[in-house]
Order: C-alpha cells, then structure tokens, then sequence
C-alpha cells in the first residue's frame, strides 16, 4: 500500500488530543488539590465541575470537544484516504480542519471567548462538511 498524505493530519489531531489531555490533567490535579476538592463518586459531574476553576474546566471542555465532532473527521478523512483521494484539495482541507480544531483549542483552553471559539467552529464545520462531500461523491 503507498503511503496516504491524508494520514498525516489524521495523526496530528489524534496528537494534538493528547496534548490537551496533558494540559487538562496538568491543570485540574493541582486546582483539584489547592482546592482541597473530595472526589466523591456519588457527585453529579455538574457538582464537580462546579468546584474547578473555569480556566481549569476549559481544558477539560476542550478535550471533550476533540472527541465529539473530530470523530467524523476521521471517518471522512480515513475514508478519503481508502478511496485513495489524496489529493491537493483533500490534503488542504483536512490540514485546514486540524489547524482550525488547534485554533478553537488554544482559544478555549485560554481566554474562552464564545463568540471567537463559534466562528472557529463554524469554519471548521463548513471545511469539514467540504471533506464529507467531496468523500460522498466518491462513495456513492
């Protein structure tokens, strides 16, 4: 099998997911401790969250989104890549997303802007939605 161009961003997300896994826990363990929180299991998550600091939270907000709507992009992007659909215009919106998803993160997990994060949702969705098109027209 020759090597897919499409793998490349793929990995980089899957990447950049566990870069904000380690900057949540690097932030919510010590807000956790100075914060002297008790982990009690029968806490609603919502009990929880509401003892974190915000910019704490926002991290593990964050990590959250990069398992929600990136899934699909990797099922589009894999998907490209199967059908062998490496080209210019798939390479550049799937770095497009993934550089869009980084943006969104760093947005989020720092000065949490809504407004700012939206519209860097909604470019990556309309990129995303781009990549699922040009996928469909292969598929079907």
């Amino acid at each position: 099998m020759r090597h897919n161009l499409l793998f490349a961003p793929i990995i980089a997300l899957v990447l950049w997911t566990f870069v904000m896994w380690a900057w949540l826990y690097a932030t919510r363990i010590p807000a956790i401790r100075k914060g002297r929180i008790k982990l009690i299991p029968e806490q609603t998550k919502e009990a929880f969250n509401a003892q974190i600091p915000a910019q704490a939270r926002w991290k593990a907000d964050n990590y959250n989104h990069l398992l929600e709507q990136p899934t699909l992009f990797y099922a589009v992007t894999l998907t490209l890549a199967m059908l062998g659909a490496d080209d210019w215009i798939n390479i550049t919106l799937a770095w497009s997303y993934v550089a869009l998803r980084i943006v969104h993160s760093l947005v989020q997990a720092t000065s949490n802007i809504i407004l700012r994060r939206f519209w860097i949702f909604f470019a990556s969705s309309l990129v995303l939605l781009a990549l699922t098109l040009r996928a469909a027209v292969l598929a079907f």
